[in-house]
């Protein structure tokens, strides 16, 4: 017995020297060599967490999480918001920022912060732990700040920003027509085109960076949200700081391969999809995104100096919160077991960064066997060729009739819904040069999509009007309205259309814009020219689009490992169970191996699968996941 605890002792040494090791030597490469991981507070807490709370997390990630790779602990979401009566998620008045319109954490639930400390104290005491300290922040500036109109740090002089002969403050630069789509009391762009809007944004983060912050989440710029100009001018700042930041973008609602080519370069890691929560619809919505991602070839291409990875979103396991509670953690996540398995079997197949959002405080045993199952973690980090698979056949019932035996690829039969949306895409893609300008008897203008795959189908049409003009004092830039368009449904109405939600979408519901009452947000502004449709909050452009969305169906995917074993996974998004195959033929030849003598054993059940001759088969749960281990020889 003392032989045998010897042993495991000195197994279990060499594992935590290697993976540490490992981890380090790839740190080394450059920033987010690997998919980061970690834990983040939204989930659980929502915004309202503090600061004994999150050190207690934090413990506990360095206990529990950090020997499996998990090093970032991130506070997220209005850390400078005062916790009292009336305030909310998009609540006005109760912000804490400095002299110099900069945020800075609330001393009600950040008490180490008094003093004009900041985080400084907080970082340190993550850092004492081997981990490593984040923030969540907000797009621009924020309306509070606007309204106080700050006067502008010059992080090179330490004093008020002058340009021209004059002080700049917060009016000269904030964009009021350009605040957060769904958070109208928070935060808007800058004018990054002016020296006072770019000396702004780098006495933000040069603050963090003061701080000892090591990872930035920044909110409302990204997806439907798109503000180019200040994830641009932000990747610069932190590539001039000494301290390595990790760069993050989030949400990516809407989010397309043609825009994240745009910025990958630029950052570290992007969200690509609306808010993931813990609803089976939610975890289903990512597998379309998955195949589309990585099918673009931007799974771990160069990011600011590192990498840049497609993001699925936090991992909402174990003990959470509701979106825009006010609460802390107070209920079990509400996915089934299978469904976990099937929501970190695709993160890890991905190679998506993998970050915890569930209360560590009560990490139950099979939420913490899934974040440290050790053949997802080696696939999240090491494998390679991971794809769609598309030949995989399926069966409904145990008598194999009710066959599904067609590919994946996009041709589902099942429970199949095809919903025409206004879409944004990028103006670079060539479908957005559908729109053309229609005069009628009364000089009302329209402006139509041509459907040009059925000319007798009425075409869609809106109504065009100048926009609105601000009142006074609502936009600094009033000329930013010249020739622009308010969009209506018809002549009579003050609906106007508005491109990107007035609420944060969640994952699984499609983002179609809306109709509100009719104000000089950029939301609502459009410009038309060559055939094109732009907003003018994100600068994309509109489409008619066509969203199949797929309630049921069988996916696949495929990887191959460093050390030369295939991994094969099978996702049921039935109701019920099916029964799932695939040719080992098909297999190697997808990866372009060939072997056709394999053997493997399967991850979830433990099962031996002993030499396999022509085809794998197993029966997988509703809205479950089969993972394979294969070794081809």
């Amino acid at each position: 017995m003392i032989l045998k605890t010897y042993i495991f002792i000195i197994f279990t040494t060499l594992f935590l020297h290697w993976e540490t090791s490992e981890t380090k030597s790839q740190g080394d490469i450059g920033r987010a060599s690997l998919p980061p991981r970690g834990w983040n507070s939204y989930d659980s807490f929502c915004w309202t967490i503090t600061e004994e709370e999150f050190l207690q997390n934090a413990e506990l990630v360095a206990q529990r999480l950090k020997p499996h790779g998990y090093e970032y602990v991130v506070v997220d979401f209005l850390w400078y918001r005062k916790k009292t009566i009336g305030a909310y998620t998009d609540s006005y008045g109760f912000d804490v920022f400095d002299e110099w319109g900069r945020m800075v954490p609330d001393p009600g639930r950040w008490p180490s912060s008094q003093g004009g400390k900041g985080f400084s104290e907080v970082a340190g005491k993550v850092h004492s732990m081997g981990l490593k300290f984040g923030i969540h922040v907000m797009r621009g500036l924020s309306l509070q700040a606007f309204n106080a109109n700050t006067l502008i740090l010059d992080t090179t002089t330490g004093k008020a920003y002058e340009e021209a002969g004059r002080q700049w403050r917060a009016q000269d630069i904030g964009i009021k027509e350009r605040t957060c789509a769904w958070m109208k009391n928070g935060f808007m762009s800058v004018n990054t085109k002016l020296g006072a809007g770019r000396a702004f944004l780098r006495s933000l983060y040069q603050q963090y960076a003061d701080w000892g912050v090591d990872f930035v989440k920044l909110d409302c710029v990204f997806g439907d949200d798109l503000d180019l100009d200040e994830i641009i001018v932000v990747s610069e700042v932190l590539n001039e700081l000494s301290r390595p930041i990790i760069y993050s973008l989030s949400p990516g609602t809407n989010a397309k391969p043609i825009i994240a080519k745009e910025v990958s370069g630029l950052v570290n890691m992007y969200r690509v999809t609306g808010d993931d929560w813990d609803t089976w619809e939610d975890v289903s919505a990512h597998f379309n995104v998955a195949r589309d991602f990585t099918a673009a070839n931007l799974v771990g291409v160069k990011g600011l100096k590192g990498k840049s990875w497609p993001d699925l979103d936090m991992l909402p396991l174990g003990w959470l919160t509701e979106a825009g509670s006010n609460d802390g953690p107070h209920r079990y996540c509400r996915l089934n077991l299978d469904e976990q398995r099937t929501q970190v079997t695709l993160w890890s197949m991905v190679r998506s960064p993998l970050i915890f959002g569930g209360d560590m405080r009560k990490l139950d045993d099979a939420t913490f066997s899934l974040l440290t199952n050790p053949t997802l973690l080696e696939i999240n980090w090491f494998s390679s060729n991971n794809m769609e698979f598309h030949y995989v056949t399926g069966s409904l019932s145990s008598s194999g009739k009710h066959s599904l035996s067609n590919h994946t690829e996009d041709k589902e039969k099942i429970n199949v819904l095809e919903t025409r949306v206004l879409a944004l895409r990028s103006c670079k893609d060539v479908k957005a040069n559908g729109w053309s300008t229609k005069v009628l008897d009364n000089n009302v203008e329209k402006v139509c999509w041509e459907e040009n795959s059925n000319k007798r189908k009425a075409p869609f049409c809106l109504n065009k009007r100048e926009a609105l003009s601000a009142s006074e004092g609502e936009m600094v830039y009033q000329h930013q309205n010249l020739g622009r368009l308010h969009l209506l449904v018809t002549e009579r109405t003050e609906l106007c259309f508005g491109a990107s939600s007035n609420r944060k979408l969640t994952a699984n519901e499609i983002s179609r814009g809306s109709f509100s009452r009719c104000r000089s947000h950029a939301n609502q502004m459009w410009e038309n020219y060559n055939g094109t449709l732009m907003n003018s909050y994100s600068g994309l452009c509109a489409i008619m689009d066509f969203v199949r969305a797929s309630s049921g169906g069988i996916r696949s995917w495929l990887a191959t490992g460093r050390r030369g074993e295939i991994y094969l996974a099978f996702f049921n998004l039935n109701n019920q169970v099916t029964k799932m195959s695939a040719k080992i033929s098909d297999i190697t030849n997808a990866i372009h191996a060939t072997s056709s003598k394999c053997s493997g054993t399967e991850v979830w059940s433990g099962t031996n699968l002993g030499a396999i001759k022509d085809s794998i088969s197993m029966s997988v749960n509703a809205h479950g996941c089969a993972l394979f281990v294969l070794n081809c020889t």
